[in-house]
C-alpha cells in the first residue's frame, strides 16, 4: 500500500522546454538562431518574460 502523502511528496517530471535563443560567449548576450540579439524580438520577450543569461549572475539582463 502506498501512503497518501507520497502522491504529493515525490517530484513530478519537469516539462520539456525549448529555449529559442542561445548564449553567445563572444558577444556576451543571448542571440536568436539568425544572430540577432534575443532582446530585439518583442514577441519572444512577451512569451518568456526575460532573456536572463544562465552564464553569469542571475540578476543581470542582456539588454
Amino acid at each position: 500500500m502506498r501512503p497518501f502523502t507520497l502522491n504529493y511528496a515525490l517530484p513530478r517530471a519537469l516539462p520539456v522546454t525549448v529555449t529559442p535563443y542561445r548564449f553567445d560567449a563572444l558577444r556576451q548576450l543571448n542571440v536568436l538562431p539568425d544572430g540577432r540579439p534575443a532582446v530585439a524580438d518583442r514577441a519572444l520577450l512577451r512569451a518568456v518574460g526575460t532573456t536572463t543569461s544562465t552564464a553569469g549572475s542571475q540578476t543581470h539582463f542582456d539588454d
